[in-house]
């Protein structure tokens, strides 16, 4: 049997960490079996439910690179896909289980209902739904349905005990006494969201149901349905949910849930898949870094974890730094355009005639950066004619004694040069150090603050050699007039 597993979000908000973190498993064990995988959307909160969110969903889902076989967009043999379009099937399932005696007509209000919930409450300390409709007679039926009265329908829980085996979990049972005849369709018509699941599920031929671990509780009520319809079992597997630092639910109390906000982060979506691959799941060993391929072909459901997984964004940021570092220098050019443009420092010579050199600088600050967005904003001074001085960096290493003559006598030797490159540059500056009877490091920390206008930068030479002799000479000048000025 081919595996058909299925994410169905709910388009109440946008792809959450958690909800990414569900599909992705669904995903990568739908291609690693060679299965399908199903992306439906349960749209059944009209209220809450938009076009945009769906949109947000779906942009989510194609950044992390999660493509579905059936859904949305590309339609497929068993849609609808959206779970609003198929209400008709819904209720035309809880109609068989009345003609069945499987389920039932219940006439009790709200009100009715909570006042029953109160009294008992107070007596008995709990209370589940008392069947009141369950014993009435066909004439009391057929005289509250001529009258159309509302009425809910509820499934008739039979007596014993459901018993599932869970992939991640292993054997749980549910007792039925504590079950109530639950609710399959409103009394406003709306099924419900336990009977909704099942037909479509049952419709879709899902063959394996990779879920988070809220939903345990549902699963007895779910399993009732199916074995009710004559519908065979799917396998459940039930992941642990993702907490934050402080291993509460992760909310947004702990920052970004949103996998696009991410997406906006700088962060590629390469490292977010196996960052989320990795909260909950373990390919055995210790290895941490996996491609896209390398996921498929590692991931089974019996390496998730039975215990709660913990969202360290510290850690997310270590695995976006390694796969930046694991970027092709093309690729990490295209990856870091759209931030160089927002910033005002794109130029299409970049990708064209200077794309050497613009390679060149990205190397210098691959290891330091942990976002794409870094880039632009630690490079920022290659790229202007014009720097911003850190005005304690000025205070520290432009102010100090001598400093003027310092740099006016590096930026002779500097001219003199007959190759402007990090070994002659070094050799320069250090022998300037020693003619003049200061620290090499004092006169590093003064022209590194002079030409890029911070304390800390890539290594200093290769900085220089990059940005050119006269671009250097013109800020070694502008530099002077800078400490000159904070002197007095």
């Amino acid at each position: 049997m081919i595996p058909r597993v299925r994410f169905a979000p709910s388009p109440t908000g946008y792809l959450h960490v958690g909800g990414a973190r569900t599909a992705l498993f669904n995903w990568l064990f739908a291609r690693r079996a060679g299965g399908v995988f199903v992306l439906r959307i349960e749209d059944t909160d009209a209220e809450r439910s938009s076009e945009a969110m769906v949109e947000g969903i779906l942009d989510g889902l194609r950044w992390l690179g999660l493509d579905w076989d059936e859904g949305p967009k590309i339609g497929g043999e068993h849609g609808p896909y959206f779970q609003s379009q198929r209400f008709d099937r819904h209720r035309a399932s809880a109609a068989r289980l009345v003609e069945r005696g499987l389920a039932y007509y219940c006439y009790c209000s709200p009100e009715e209902l909570a006042a029953r919930r109160a009294a008992a409450e107070q007596t008995e300390g709990g209370w589940k739904y008392d069947r009141v409709c369950c014993r009435l007679s066909d004439g009391e039926i057929a005289s509250r349905e001529s009258s159309r009265m509302p009425r809910a329908i509820r499934f008739r829980v039979p007596d014993g005990a459901t018993r599932f085996d869970d992939l991640v979990h292993g054997p749980i049972e549910f007792d039925h006494a504590n079950i109530e005849d639950f609710v399959i369709v409103r009394s406003d018509g709306l099924p419900t969201y336990q009977l909704s699941v099942v037909c479509d599920d049952v419709d879709m031929k899902i063959t394996h149901v990779v879920r988070g671990d809220d939903h345990i509780s549902n699963t007895p009520k779910q399993i009732l349905l199916y074995r009710a319809m004559d519908a065979a079992l799917p396998q459940f597997a039930h992941v642990p949910l993702i907490l934050g630092p402080d291993k509460k639910r992760l909310s947004k109390r702990h920052g970004a849930t949103s996998v696009m906000e991410y997406a906006r982060g700088g962060y590629l979506p390469e490292a977010m898949m196996n960052f989320l691959a990795l909260l909950g799941w373990s390919p055995g060993g210790d290895r941490e870094i996996f491609t896209r391929d390398e996921l498929v072909a590692a991931f089974a459901l019996d390496g998730i974890s039975g215990g709660n997984a913990v969202f360290n964004p510290e850690k997310l940021d270590w695995f976006n730094q390694q796969h930046l570092m694991r970027l092709a220098p093309d690729e990490l050019a295209l990856r870091v355009k759209p931030s160089f443009e927002a910033a005002g420092l794109w130029r299409g010579e970049f990708l064209g005639d200077r794309r050497a050199w613009f390679f060149a600088v990205l190397e210098l600050f691959r290891p330091r950066a942990k976002r794409l967005d870094d880039f632009a904003a630690q490079s920022r001074f290659f790229f202007v004619d014009a720097i911003d001085y850190d005005t304690a960096a000025v205070e520290k290493h432009l102010r100090g004694a001598d400093m003027d003559e310092h740099l006016a006598a590096i930026d002779a030797a500097l001219a003199t040069l007959d190759s402007f490159d990090p070994v002659a540059i070094e050799a320069a500056v250090r022998s300037v150090a020693e003619a003049r009877g200061v620290k090499a490091a004092s006169l590093i920390h003064g022209v590194r603050v002079a030409v890029t206008g911070k304390t800390v930068s890539p290594g200093l030479f290769e900085v220089l050699s990059l940005l050119g002799r006269t671009r250097v000479h013109d800020r070694l000048v502008a530099a002077r007039r800078v400490g000159a000025a904070s002197a007095s």
